[in-house]
């Protein structure tokens, strides 16, 4: 019986590999660990990695020549030293000679390899999630992390086609296709045709999303591949390897599929609210908004993703767990929509961005903050000081108008995208309420106002604490808090009936005000908006 050409090319780089092992485990007189993918074999000594790209071809990539083979390699090596420098040593040579196989030795070249340094054991997210040791400190950082590599990134020519709908719906069509077979097994009730179908209808519907993305310069060569196994903590810093490759459609993409790719697998492993605490880092680092309405698409292409990658191990290994899971959060995501809208009220100090962030993480809700965005629309750092810098300040009527227009917008915009969403700003007047009241009718979304109060002595201590470490947007001290205290204007009596009170003497649990939150009903916003008028 004839071995197909493929078929024994694979047969023959496995049997090498195999070999190179035992060449290197003589050499360093200690054993070799062989980790397989499916596009690659990884033999890891006790200071480097050497990956071998497997002769395949396949509907997304095809490494079946030695040429191909080295040129993604050289690609490998360039893209990754973009986030990991100091991982990405070289691309090798494989060769056979006298002595027998060996890298970059003398005698027939047979294969390349990229050469890595060999990071610890548990240092990838998969394995520190597991651990139960990844922290909301580390979510963090690789959101800024991300938000600054994503700012560094060549941007695509609109020309070139990548981010475009029509790529969009090509690359969701071969998705779909290669679970065609599979997914129908995994998903009880026909679920995968209601997927499916979701998926298959996205892209035209999210057209002109992506088209003003394309323009703005959104798209960018980007990583591809961020699912936790990707990530990594190294020389004490959060950060990604093993980006894409052997597709530039998978790479050249829109930011926003970057990041959703963290926060899809953060959810795939049961952290949810890590994925929210990612997300707002992200949105606050970057004030990216506008790509809310495609949010979800993203979090859906990127966990299909994921289970045509477990359904291809599956197929070339044993029986694993994965594309179930990561096809039920598929499903999960498509069918969320729960567009309701929160306000902050409170004085400097009362703890509104607290509240607001563990709020964010609990209820799976965008946050958008009024000191970070007033910040934004001068060019200033969230945590730089605006004193000296702009000519007359940030904090005029002026300024505090434009900057509670620009919240205006983002709820908009994620309301129509069927998210929650939170607004973190002081709200001191009835007329500033009074706007957000009327989105919420005119979106027929839940609204609901977070009141936070405190002691004034509380609020001033806490002013003073945050003031001296220097951690928060906010640069409101003693007198920005005695000159708001004598203009707020107090909740009305229709304000009173649809407000969660959040008192700084009585701690309620995040999950507590999620759930409360979530379960407000749709409140006669049109009468909050006409008390707020009287």
């Amino acid at each position: 019986m004839s071995v197909p050409p493929s078929a024994s090319a694979l047969v023959a780089a496995a049997a090498r590999v195999a070999a190179l092992r035992e060449v290197l485990q003589a050499r360093q007189r200690s054993p070799v660990r062989l980790a397989e993918t499916h596009l690659s074999w990884v033999l890891l000594t006790t200071e480097h990695a050497y990956k071998l790209k497997k002769p395949l071809r396949l509907p997304f990539v095809d490494f079946s020549t030695l040429a191909l083979r080295r040129h993604f390699c050289a690609e490998e090596l360039r893209l990754n030293r973009r986030l990991a420098p100091t991982l990405y040593l070289d691309v090798v040579e494989v060769r056979e000679g006298a002595g027998g196989l060996t890298f970059d030795g003398d005698g027939a070249l047979l294969d390349v390899a990229v050469k890595m340094r060999r990071f610890p054991d548990g240092a990838l997210w998969s394995e520190r999630v597991a651990a139960g040791e990844l922290t909301p400190h580390d979510v963090d950082g690789l959101a800024l992390r991300l938000a600054d590599f994503h700012r560094h990134c060549a941007v695509a020519a609109v020309a070139s086609g990548f981010g475009s709908t029509a790529l969009h719906e090509r690359v969701t069509l071969r998705l779909v296709q290669g679970l065609d077979a599979a997914a129908p097994s995994l998903m009880a009730d026909g679920g995968w045709a209601a997927l499916r179908a979701w998926a298959l209808a996205r892209p035209a519907l999210l057209a002109p999303v992506f088209e003003a993305r394309c323009r703005d310069g959104r798209v960018r060569e980007c990583h591809g591949d961020l699912h936790l196994a990707n990530l990594i903590e190294v020389d004490g810093d959060v950060t990604a390897f093993d980006g894409i490759e052997f597709d530039p459609a998978l790479r050249w993409i829109d930011v926003l599929d970057d990041v959703a790719f963290v926060a899809m697998d953060l959810m795939a492993h049961a952290h949810d609210t890590l994925a929210w605490r990612f997300l707002d880092a992200w949105f606050e680092a970057t004030g990216d908004f506008d790509g809310l309405p495609a949010l979800r698409f993203a979090l859906v292409s990127r966990a299909l993703v994921r289970a045509q990658v477990a359904v291809l191990s599956d197929a070339q290994h044993a029986a694993r767990p994965g594309a179930g899971e990561y096809l039920a959060l598929a499903a999960r995501l498509s069918t969320a929509h729960d567009p309701r809208l929160a306000i902050t009220h409170g004085l400097p100090g009362s703890g509104k961005s607290v509240v607001s962030q563990a709020l964010s993480e609990q209820a799976g809700a965008v946050r958008v903050r009024s000191d970070v965005e007033r910040k934004r629309l001068f060019g200033i750092g969230a945590l730089q000081s605006s004193q000296g810098r702009i000519a007359g300040g940030i904090y005029d009527s002026a300024s505090t108008q434009r900057t509670y227009a620009r919240l205006l917008d983002v709820a908009r915009t994620a309301l129509g995208a069927g998210w929650p969403v939170i607004v973190d700003a002081a709200f001191m007047r009835a007329d500033e309420r009074r706007v957000f009241a009327a989105l919420a009718e005119a979106q027929r979304a839940p609204f609901t106002i977070v009141d936070c109060q405190a002691p004034a002595a509380v609020l001033r201590d806490r002013l003073a604490r945050r003031n001296a470490r220097g951690d928060d947007a906010s640069e409101a001290d003693a007198a920005v808090l005695e000159t708001l205290s004598a203009v707020a204007e107090p909740l009305g009596e229709a304000e009173r009936a649809c407000a969660i009170r959040m008192d700084a003497a009585v701690s309620m649990p995040p999950v507590a005000l999620a759930r409360q939150w979530l379960a407000a009903p749709l409140c006669s916003a049109g009468e909050v908006a006409d008390g707020c008028a009287h």
